[in-house]
């Protein structure tokens, strides 16, 4: 017995220590890979994408948790890239923009909470309902931006490049480099960035300063395969700012992205949303999607213009008792009717029998 118990303490231990060095180290649109046996996740990725149809310029913000002082982001992209701070307010405008609508739904009877139920009603809330290498390995860029070190890579051989990024003190896991064969293929580039605090002891917790990532692109693309590494449920959430409504060519194995905003918007000037727009008036598409089993990511998005530039905003309803003045219930005048007119039907019965006896 003794022993069985010693075996299954043990297993359970083993089981605890995988936890600790198993890394979670994908995210939406690239790889993150944290030092030695340290842990991060991305617990939130938003993405604002602005395409002209010559451009594409990709804003990142994540929110991380985990105890790594240093991590690894590796993105792929399709062309020659450039890589700047970008500034955070633009979440906040677009997430206004896409705010949904409220309207009430009016209910005829008396709730729990409606007089006379309750001697008072209470206020009502509404719920608002992502150095040299090797030959085969190129650096066309490295600058310090903030906390990030952004190195700018060009690479013929998958390889070649993961030995760079090594040699570099990014630690990739196993079988990255056969991710990345197709992007290799293609003749893409990719944008790597390690995470390193300039603050001695600070973490990589909370929400990270965004990235401004902008390559030329003839289509709107945006990366997505290196998250079929991941070993737990993803989610991508995007704002595409287009000259049309757009939506994914195919579902690339996720669940069918939905469209939670569509509409044209114009942006203030001097606001953030202004300088990705030019502040010239957009067509916006909010777009969510899930990805319950990353292994089945086969693809990276190719987003299109729809057949229209149809509209669409979801609606939030919340229930109010119909009233009608000040705010006097329909029901009781309703009721109070049919009291009255009963009292008078009654009435008018008594005074026939009178006079018929």
């Amino acid at each position: 017995m003794k022993r069985r118990i010693l075996v299954l303490l043990f297993a359970l231990l083993a089981t605890q220590l995988g936890s600790l060095i198993s890394p979670a180290w994908a995210c939406g649109c690239g790889a993150m890979i944290p030092e030695g046996y340290a842990r991060i996740g991305v617990e939130k990725e938003t993405s604002v994408v602005r395409w002209d149809g010559r451009a594409e310029q990709i804003v990142m913000r994540f929110v991380v948790r985990g105890d790594a002082p240093r991590a690894a982001w590796i993105m792929p992209v399709p062309g020659r890239a450039t890589v700047e701070l970008a500034d955070g307010a633009v979440f906040g405008q677009l997430s206004q923009l896409t705010e949904p609508q409220e309207k009430p739904r009016h209910y005829f009877w008396p709730r729990d909470g409606d007089w006379p139920f309750s001697a008072t009603a209470g206020d009502r809330m509404v719920g608002a309902a992502p150095g040299a290498g090797a030959p085969s390995v190129g650096v066309v860029g490295r600058e310090q931006l903030g906390d990030f070190d952004v190195a700018r890579l060009t690479a013929t051989d998958p390889d070649a490049l993961r030995n760079w990024l090594e040699d570099n003190g990014f630690k990739l896991p196993d079988g990255l480099a056969t991710e990345l064969k197709p992007y290799v293929d293609q003749k893409w580039e990719y944008v790597a960035v390690r995470l390193a605090p300039r603050q001695q002891g600070k973490k990589l917790q909370g929400t990270l300063d965004p990235l401004k990532i902008r390559f030329d692109s003839e289509r709107l693309v945006y990366p997505m395969r290196l998250s079929r590494m991941a070993k737990t449920p993803q989610s991508l959430g995007l704002y595409v700012l287009a000259d049309h409504r757009m939506e994914p060519g195919s579902t690339i194995g996720g669940s069918a992205p939905k469209v939670t905003f569509a509409g044209t918007v114009t942006a203030r000037k001097g606001t953030p949303l202004a300088e990705l727009t030019g502040g010239e008036p957009v067509f916006l598409t909010a777009i969510d999607q899930e990805f319950p089993e990353p292994a089945r990511i086969d693809g990276d998005h190719e987003l299109r213009a729809t057949a229209k530039d149809t509209p669409y905003r979801r609606t939030v309803y919340h229930d109010e008792l119909l009233t009608v003045g000040d705010g006097v219930p329909v029901w009781l005048l309703t009721v109070s009717a049919v009291l009255v007119v009963s009292a008078a039907a009654v009435t008018l019965l008594l005074r026939r029998r009178r006079r018929t006896s």
